[in-house]
């Protein structure tokens, strides 16, 4: 079964400038997002959440709330038909300097060792940010950058250090995208 890994602000929800999402009250599903997230799960893949929340180790919100969003988040994605088979944080702040923090690996590493059966490059991460495609490549994933987050035109990646192999509206497209490239490599594998 193949892993899609995605961002969490901006990909699936609003992304708040200079701010947090710290309550459930605070968070908004993006347009598209739970279409987009019923898109690859109704097609087989496994959804991965990878998100960096500072917030927790700043003191901004707790634990508790991150806990409380993440749960709210996945029972409003089950109504829409869509199970996350994961949701990985990293709550460290930059300084802290650990190994889970995009643009590092770790999260997606450690979703490879305990979920299993995970090929990088056979997966995407679809991100809204430069950090985000810079932890894919990183991996050695496929990505996806969706202009419906930080990110906003695709002019903005030409000073960046990674850029991404594909760019979306949002996660609907970035679905369609990703479903697309698996059927064109699965017809080339058919013909060789």
């Amino acid at each position: 079964m193949k892993t899609i890994f995605l961002d969490r602000d901006g990909v699936i929800s609003q992304f708040t400038p200079n701010d947090y999402v710290k309550t459930w009250n605070e968070f908004r599903f993006l347009p598209g997002a739970l279409r987009g997230l019923g898109m690859l799960f109704s097609h087989g893949y496994r959804i991965v959440v990878i998100s960096n929340q500072a917030g927790v180790s700043k003191g901004i919100f707790s634990m508790e709330n991150l806990n409380d969003i993440t749960l709210k988040m996945e029972r409003e994605a089950e109504k829409a038909g869509t199970v996350f088979a994961a949701v990985y944080y990293c709550i460290h702040a930059p300084e802290e300097n650990c190994e889970c923090r995009k643009p590092r690996p770790g999260l997606l590493q450690r979703a490879k060792r305990e979920l299993g059966g995970i090929i990088f490059g056979e997966t995407f991460f679809v991100g809204d940010t430069d950090i985000d495609i810079e932890a894919g490549k990183a991996a050695g994933t496929k990505t996806i950058l969706v202009l419906s987050g930080k990110t906003r035109t695709a002019e903005e990646t030409l000073g960046w250090k990674a850029r991404p192999d594909f760019v979306a509206s949002g996660l609907e497209e970035a679905a369609e995208i990703i479903i697309r490239q698996d059927s064109s490599e699965k017809d080339e594998g058919k013909s060789k």
